[in-house]
């Protein structure tokens, strides 16, 4: 499965996540919402710049119980907790959030 973004393909895994975080834009985070189904908002956004930035400190995706309990701390009880985080990525926050933020999947997700 592969994107394309501004003329340019962009190579993922059968799952839709990027091989390349290179990458990685807006624009393509935006074209794998919309595969997804997602309607980026600026909630969704600061999850997804959260988990790039968490990525890069401990070069790991995390799993959903640690993306809660990082999210918790770093934004407050109203953002860190599972119903929040499964309105908006439906499918699994830590999975889908992690295929839109061009990061690999997170270890434990099936």
């Amino acid at each position: 499965m592969d994107y394309n973004v501004n003329e340019t393909t962009i190579n993922a895994d059968e799952e839709g996540y990027i091989t390349d975080m290179g990458s990685w834009s807006k624009d393509l985070a935006d074209t794998i919402a919309v595969t997804e189904k997602i309607d980026m908002s600026d909630d969704h956004w600061e999850v997804v710049n959260f988990l790039r930035d968490y990525y890069e400190e401990y070069q790991i995706a995390p799993a959903v119980r640690v993306l809660t309990k990082a999210i918790k701390k770093s934004l407050g009880p109203d953002k860190g907790n599972s119903k929040y985080l499964y309105e908006l990525f439906p499918y699994g926050p830590a999975k889908q959030a992690c295929k839109i933020a061009g990061l690999p999947k997170p270890t434990g997700c099936v």
